[in-house]
């Protein structure tokens, strides 16, 4: 019934320890949580650590709440509504591709910032959309009715698709609403959420890259930290404040709901809640899957990045158009790599894997007590195991595909695009398929240096035939280009110089004269053609084969920590949905001697200052104001505040997430965590996972004293709880005497 590995209890007693299962009981800070339960499994933990909102003030269907200021902000970021006119805050890292587009060397609103006077100068954004979640409900009854443990892994995934299919085609929804459907707890679970998605999103504000990106890849997960890292758009709808593509005559969004702003600041100690769009965690794997990507997973990410970084690094530093151009890829690329190195620091300092190893042990001691689910689960973790060190090989090699070919080497994007475009194109859909074709070309090559992608290249091939098995090759690479003495820099002539790809005017002309068998020829092209085909029919088959077993043994890893743990409150890894994380404003000792406190000062961002250097120059007008000490009322005892740290959970998506205080006023905006705690997308430790955010005061300064964007200011509503203030509605100021409220408010 247990195997060796795992059979403890004929070797030793375990005693039952609380702190073994502290990865699955919700302490401050741990978890990110579905707003619609709160009131079940949260309510009473979060007002303990001093939250003066209910349940109800967070997420309602039936008013407006909290949940109608958040905003998914084009599918990766969060944002939120901080006026009554749609006025939308998120991070400048995440407008970062929006600020490009509209900047040129002429008008480098990167360098020197962007702040429309008038409403007529917010600026359009093709492509760009914003979206709200209007209602979350529980779909699990109907999304597995009819599955049963004794289907294959495969007839579970028919008929779940089935269920989903036929649930979306019956439930009724207005023609503005989409439906999602998501599984939680790895497929034990189904939420489904209402979407109401805005595509007329337009750029109002954004301060110069030496503000937004102060410290830029240097102090990347890094504390103490001193960034402006915001931006501001806004959302515009049709004359009844629905969705609507781009026109003149749209009208700034009229929000259900927005976030006035407190002027009060934070203090050690102080509630946060962190609402947003939180993107993937993997918080239940055993500890040998932790173990495979702390030691073998991670390294080979960091050293793919790493090589391409460098270049791009040094082709930048050369020259102003090119740091231009790749400036957005670059921080891209970098933030992963980073965070892959801290992850792996931290997995290490906190002994994440021992750290499982006691759950698992006392996972184990705890099913042997129920010979019911003993039956059914016992060798469960000794199968994931051996599954585990079977596709670990496999598992390196996928990362180097998707990290060569779909991510770092360029010249293989436009080899796609056509690719694809060749596979559909026919005789009558072939000029407009071939204007869109030439049109998302033209945004590639706009930021594209055929000399920085080809020593990327020449690097990272390197890399691939050094480290993958010539069985996974791509056919042409191996039949024609993998000869004892074929070098790199041969394969770069091949590949870029005498390819049609590395020369897009040559390349727009044989679109335009259908010769597409020229482009198939292309040496690039096939290349890309045989790599997709080595990924689908070599690497991708033997790969699933594994991980499809395995995913079903997650899943019911995930459902037996459940049934045999059933005291303890688990949260859903985070998948890109809606969640609420709770916490306190706290600093940290990431090592012996060091101790971080939570806030940092502009002073701070003066002592970092050096004239001309790309991460840390500032702006002359910043310069002045702080040697004026021109703080107006965001000051803190003669001092601005920049930036705070928190115990709340969260990971990527959260990027763009308002902070906010205990009353439901917005005090900070989240944009990072600490680099020691990135691991924390697997293994969350309070003594170290922090996130580090915004505060409020310093946006607004910005804005104000900076920007001179008064327009901007007058829109918000400023209050000061802690003065005991409550918010008011904009209307309730304008009308004191009236009773009738529409929505409550704090």
């Amino acid at each position: 019934m247990f195997p060796q590995k795992y059979n403890i209890m004929r070797k030793i007693f375990f005693p039952v320890l609380l702190s073994f299962l502290l990865p699955f009981t919700a302490l401050a800070g741990e978890g990110m949580w579905l707003p619609f339960l709160i009131g079940q499994l949260n309510e009473a933990d979060m007002q303990a650590l001093g939250m003066k909102m209910s349940a109800e003030d967070i997420y309602s269907v039936n008013k407006g709440s909290l949940k109608d200021a958040i905003v998914h902000f084009n599918g990766g970021c969060t944002s939120s509504i901080i006026s009554p006119q749609g006025l939308l805050l998120t991070n400048h890292h995440c407008g970062f591709s929006a600020i490009q587009s509209h900047s040129t060397l002429q008008n480098n609103y990167l360098q020197d910032g962007f702040w429309a006077k008038k409403q007529s100068d917010e600026l359009r954004n093709d492509h760009l959309v914003a979206t709200f979640i209007d209602r979350i409900e529980d779909v699990t009854q109907e999304i597995l009715a009819g599955v049963t443990d004794k289907m294959t892994t495969k007839q579970r995934q028919n008929k779940i698709a089935q269920n989903i299919k036929a649930f979306k085609k019956a439930y009724a929804k207005k023609k503005y609403e989409e439906i999602l459907i998501k599984p939680f707890f790895k497929g034990n679970q189904y939420i489904l959420f209402v979407t109401i998605t805005y595509t007329d999103v337009r750029l109002v504000g954004a301060p110069p890259s030496a503000i937004g990106k102060f410290g830029a890849d240097t102090d990347n997960w890094e504390w103490p930290r001193h960034s402006g890292d915001f931006s501001l758009f806004r959302i515009y709808a049709n004359k009844d404040n629905l969705p609507a593509d781009y026109s003149p005559d749209n009208q700034p969004l009229r929000p259900k709901h927005y976030l006035p702003v407190s002027l009060d600041g934070v203090e050690t100690g102080d509630f946060t809640l962190v609402y947003g769009f939180p993107g993937r965690t993997d918080e239940y794997l055993p500890s040998f899957a932790v173990k495979q990507i702390q030691d073998v997973i991670d390294p080979a990410r960091i050293e793919i990045r790493d090589h391409a970084l460098k270049i791009m690094d040094k082709a930048m530093r050369a020259d102003p158009a090119i740091r231009l151009q790749y400036a957005s890829k670059y921080a891209r690329i970098a933030n992963y790599w980073k965070k892959w190195i801290g992850e792996r620091t931290g997995l290490k300092k906190t002994h994440a894997v021992a750290k499982k190893e006691k759950i698992e042990a006392e996972f184990i001691q705890k099913l042997a007590q129920k010979p019911q689910l003993a039956q059914k689960y016992g060798d469960l973790l000794d199968e994931m195991d051996g599954k585990y060190q079977e596709i670990e090989f496999l598992a390196v090699y996928r990362e180097y595909f998707h990290e060569l070919f779909f991510r770092n080497i360029e010249i293989f994007k436009p080899a796609n695009s056509l690719r694809r475009f060749l596979a559909k194109a026919n005789q009558e859909n072939y000029q407009p398929l071939a204007s869109d074709t030439k049109k998302s070309l033209e945004r590639f090559y706009k930021d594209y240096q055929v000399g920085v992608d080809r020593e990327v290249f020449k690097s990272l091939m390197q890399l691939f035939t050094d480290n993958v098995c010539t069985a996974y090759f791509p056919d042409y690479l191996l039949a024609n280009r993998y000869l004892e003495g074929y070098d790199t820099e041969q394969m770069a002539t091949e590949f870029y110089d005498k390819s049609i790809f590395a020369h897009p005017e040559k390349l727009y002309q044989l679109i335009d004269e259908k010769k597409t068998d020229e482009i198939k020829k292309d040496p690039t092209y096939r290349l890309f053609v045989d790599i997709i085909d080595a990924y689908r029919t070599k690497l991708t088959p033997e790969y699933n084969g594994i991980k499809a077993p395995l995913d079903s043994m997650q899943r019911q890893y995930m459902a037996a920590l459940m049934e045999v743990l059933p005291e303890k409150k688990f949260y859903p890894d985070a998948n890109g949905t809606m969640r609420v994380s709770y916490g306190q404003v706290e600093g940290y000792q990431p090592k012996d001697g060091v101790q971080y406190l939570p806030k940092t000062y502009l002073s701070g961002v003066i002592a970092k200052y050096v004239p001309g250097d790309y991460e840390f120059d500032l702006p002359q007008r910043l310069l002045d104001l702080y040697e004026a000490k021109d703080y107006g009322r965001y000051a803190e005892n003669g001092r601005l505040p920049v930036n705070f740290l928190g115990s709340n959970h969260t990971t990527g998506g959260n990027s763009g997430s308002p902070v906010i205080d205990a009353y439901g006023n917005i005090i900070g905006l989240n944009f990072d965590r600490v680099w020691e705690g990135t691991m924390s997308d697997l293994n969350y430790d309070r003594s170290i996972c922090r996130n580090i955010m915004v505060d409020i005061r310093y946006v607004i300064w910005i804005m104000d004293k900076y920007a001179g964007a008064q327009r901007l200011v007058d829109e918000i509503k400023f209050v000061h709880p802690k003065a005991g203030q409550k918010s008011r509605k904009p209307w309730d100021e304008k009308h004191p005497k009236k009773k009738k409220r529409r929505h409550r408010w704090w």
